[in-house]
């Protein structure tokens, strides 16, 4: 019974790969430049993962992997006292996914602070290039309150970046997502939360890498420049670095 199980399984996983190659084939032509990556990766079926994913409806917006390393990012914090904070907030579905883990936490005495206009993005300049316009990405504070209306320990703190930093002066972060796009707010973001981040706290800039995003890569690697750490850029985007942890 066991070989038949196995047989099936093994010919199912024979067709997607035949489906794959054909697609990739396919995409050779149609976008020469895009990089495919193999279908066989264990998070794909991971079932919480798949509900989180369903639930915010962006199953197929192609940032899965930046979701995923969110989650495997966050669980490098466990021990790390401090709160967590994300700038730009748009549906609240990076949120959802910090709060969740920070619920499960043993203590679950993180507070998770969200900074967003909830206008969209403010006016980008000639160092942003011309993907993003001002208005870009704009969802009303009420959708994504709604998304976390399950969880308590959380602030929204609505208006353009860096103009209610100062709310949060006294406190100190374990880890904290930016996901603003442009230069000037995460140029203002990385400069406010650095010092305040923890030794072992994670910086997490969603927009580092992407040549749609110029400006916030920019603002990273000036702020980094003359610090011990630097950002290490994932390969589905995004780029992060570890308080304290030196890198070249």
């Amino acid at each position: 019974m066991l070989k038949n199980i196995r047989g099936v399984g093994d010919l199912l996983r024979g067709k997607l790969e035949a489906r794959f190659r054909l697609l990739t084939i396919i995409g050779r032509v149609v976008v020469p430049e895009y990089r495919f990556q193999w279908p066989f990766l264990d998070w794909f079926h991971d079932e919480e993962f798949g509900r989180f994913l369903d639930r915010f409806g962006v199953s197929h917006d192609c940032n899965d992997g930046r979701r995923w390393m969110l989650g495997q990012l966050l669980r490098l914090t466990a021990r790390v006292p401090g709160d967590t904070a994300e700038c730009g907030v748009y549906r609240g579905a990076d949120s959802y996914r910090i709060c969740a883990f920070n619920a499960s936490l043993p203590d679950a005495t993180r507070t998770h602070y969200m900074f967003d206009s909830f206008q969209g993005l403010s006016a980008p300049t000639a160092i942003d290039g011309t993907h993003w316009k001002q208005g870009d990405l704009a969802s009303p504070l009420e959708v994504a309150q709604l998304a976390l209306a399950e969880f308590h320990a959380t602030v929204f703190l609505p208006g353009w970046i860096p103009q209610r930093f100062a709310e949060v002066a006294d406190r100190s972060f374990a880890f904290v997502h930016v996901d603003v796009d442009i230069y000037e707010p995460t140029r203002d973001s990385i400069a406010f939360f650095y010092p305040r981040l923890n030794p072992g706290g994670i910086f997490l800039c969603d927009d580092y890498g992407f040549d749609s995003c110029p400006g916030a890569t920019r603002a990273v690697d000036e702020f980094l420049r003359d610090k011990p750490e630097k950002a290490l850029a994932l390969s589905d985007g995004g780029g992060f670095f570890i308080k304290g942890c030196v890198t070249c």
